[in-house]
Parts: C-alpha cells; sequence; structure tokens
C-alpha cells in the first residue's frame, strides 16, 4: 500500500486509528499505532476522567490531561504520527482543540456536527485538520466555509459510512430502513467533489474511507475508489495495546452480529453499540436518573428528561463496568484479542 501524505506528514501505511472516546484510545493505543507506521489517534472526549478531581472541575482535568496523553504518546513514539479527534459540539470545543495544538499534536480529525470553527483554533500553527463528513453535501458545505472564512483548505477529509461505530452523522429513519447511503456511494461523491476542488485550487486533499472497514478487501475496495487511506476504530479495541478494559474488550470479542443495536445518544445523533443490561435499562425502561451532571452538552442533553448521563454511561464502560459499549456494525466479526502489529500485518496482507 502507498504512504499516506498529508501536507509536511508522510505515514508508511495509510491506515488511521479511529479515535474513541471515552478512554478507549488514548496515548497507548495511538503510539502502537504511529510506531507500526499508521497515524495514532488520541481521543479527547472527558480524556481526563480518571483524573481524582475531574468530577468537580472536568474541564481543567480535561486540559491537563490533553497535555500528558500527548506527552506520553510522543514519549513511547518519538517519530511516529499522533492524532487527536474532538467532538465539535463539545461546547468547550475551542478550548481543547487549541490545548492540543499547544502541545504540537500533529493532527486533528473533528466530527460530530460540523467543525466549521477549526481553521481559526490551528492558524499559524504545523497542526493538520481533517473534517469528518457523511456526505457530499456536509462535505462541500465545510471546504466551502473553511476557504471563504478562513482562507484554509484541509488537509484531508475522512468519509465516514454508516457501519462505523459510535455517532453517526445520518437520520435515525434511514438507518432503521437502510436508506441512507452506504459508505461506497457517499466516498465516490465526495471523492469527485473533491478532485474538482482540488484542481480549482491546485491543491492536494486525501480523502479516507471510515466506517465498516475490517479488512485488507475491504481497503482494497475503497481505494479503488479514489481513497487514499482508511480509518479503522472497532478492530483496533481488541488488540492488547487499547487503551480500555479487558472486560471492554471481551464485551467485543463476545458480541455476536445481533447483539448490535442503533440507538438516539443524549447528544442527539443516532449511534451504534452492544445491546448490553445498560443499553436495555436505558432504552426499554423509562431511563437512568442522572445523579450529576458534568455540563458537558449544554444546551443539547437536559439531565432532567435525558435517558442517562451519556459520560457516566462511558466512564463505567472504559473501566470495564458495564455502560455504554459503543461499536462498528462488524464486531461480531471479531472473536479474539490481538495486538497492534499482528492486526496491522493483516490488514496489509502479510499474514
Amino acid at each position: 500500500m502507498k504512504p499516506l501524505i498529508i501536507g509536511d506528514l508522510t505515514a508508511k501505511l495509510p491506515i488511521i486509528q479511529g479515535g474513541m472516546g471515552i478512554g478507549v484510545s488514548l496515548s497507548k493505543l495511538a503510539s502502537a499505532v504511529a510506531n507500526e507506521g499508521g497515524i495514532g489517534v488520541i481521543s479527547g472526549v472527558q480524556i481526563g476522567f480518571r483524573d481524582p478531581n475531574f468530577k468537580k472541575n472536568p474541564i481543567k482535568a480535561n486540559l491537563k490531561a490533553i497535555g500528558e496523553e500527548i506527552a506520553k504518546a510522543r514519549k513511547l513514539s518519538p517519530n511516529g504520527i499522533i492524532g487527536m479527534n474532538f467532538m465539535s459540539i463539545d461546547p468547550h470545543y475551542n478550548e481543547y482543540v487549541s490545548e492540543a495544538v499547544k502541545h504540537g499534536i500533529d493532527l486533528i480529525i473533528s466530527g460530530a456536527g460540523l467543525p466549521l470553527a477549526l481553521p481559526k483554533l490551528v492558524k499559524n500553527s504545523k497542526t493538520k485538520i481533517m473534517p469528518i463528513v457523511s456526505s457530499v453535501r456536509a462535505c462541500r458545505l465545510v471546504l466551502t466555509s473553511w476557504l471563504k472564512k478562513d482562507n484554509r483548505i484541509p488537509d484531508g477529509v475522512v468519509v465516514e459510512g454508516h457501519k462505523a461505530g459510535g455517532h453517526l452523522g445520518f437520520k435515525m429513519e434511514d438507518l432503521i430502513n437502510g436508506t441512507m447511503q452506504t459508505l461506497d456511494e457517499a466516498l465516490t461523491d465526495v471523492v469527485n467533489f473533491v478532485h474538482d476542488f482540488e484542481q480549482k485550487h491546485n491543491v492536494k486533499i486525501p480523502v479516507i474511507a471510515a466506517g465498516g472497514i475490517n479488512s485488507h478487501e475491504d481497503i482494497e475496495r475503497v481505494f479503488k475508489l479514489g481513497a487514499s487511506g482508511v480509518q479503522i476504530g472497532t478492530a483496533f479495541v481488541a488488540t492488547e495495546e487499547c487503551d480500555a478494559s479487558d472486560a471492554f474488550k471481551q464485551t467485543y470479542v463476545n458480541a455476536k452480529p445481533e447483539d448490535v443495536r442503533i440507538i438516539l445518544s443524549p447528544t442527539g445523533f443516532p449511534a451504534r453499540a452492544v445491546n448490553t443490561d445498560f443499553v436495555k435499562n436505558a432504552y426499554d425502561t423509562d431511563g437512568i436518573k442522572v445523579e450529576h451532571c458534568y455540563g458537558c452538552m449544554t444546551g443539547i442533553c437536559d439531565p432532567k428528561t435525558t435517558r442517562y448521563c451519556l459520560s457516566d454511561a462511558l466512564f463505567t464502560s472504559a473501566l470495564g463496568e458495564g455502560g455504554l459499549v459503543f461499536c462498528g456494525e462488524r464486531v461480531g466479526e471479531i472473536t479474539e484479542i490481538t495486538t497492534v502489529h499482528k492486526l496491522i500485518q493483516k490488514l496489509c496482507n502479510k499474514t
């Protein structure tokens, strides 16, 4: 496979490990992927949740953890490419992205809404930026907005299909009825739009395919459609280096295809998760009362009416104590815990 070139960064392998929060992809997983020649990504979502003072001051704990996790990843992978993933709907998005830039992060990948503010936050830095889009319409909106308001071209575009894990950029009714675009359809549309954009502005923008990619054959397929790289999340959870608990990883190993469920997250976005006891309690009963609000989605999530606290649900799962376990559609194909090296060798068809 050809290297992935993102501005002045060159990844030996065109594989980006997807950012997975909370506490699933941190410095350990990201550095392991970077050491193999891919791009490792730390999730910035409530990254400081293990801090003893998190409940008292989550913003301060998150800002502190951003710097700490970047430093750990740099120490473990001094020559690797390390990125961070942030949700653009986070009310403290600007602060968190700015903190990552201050600590010299190589790349910011951002979705969960349209990251229209991102160019201003990386101005005068070497940090590369990539929006996550699910359609050519969203891609067009982001690229034209960035160019018009900030005279900024993205360093890449991630096209995420409906088989991805976690929050999804599709309408719930389309996901339920199967009436959304497939990854291949959306990818083809975005590749064509980006190609015209490149020619018009004399730039190069790699398009990255994401969502449901789990094998070398998948990678070959999207490359034939014009992708320059892939972003993979679910498969990297079932590795020894993943930062989540062993119990979290075992949930993936034990999951069968029929255990995957589409839910409406407290963010307002549809999401894909394993149908654990927690999910059944949250969605098949009156919900789970919120005991403490972290203020992580002010104006979006109301603690009085939400079915559960998303942050608490994800803290609990990362620690292996039940909770909400996001996953990709193909989690049922995972049958064992492997290593990052073995997984990448498999994805590169070297085993």
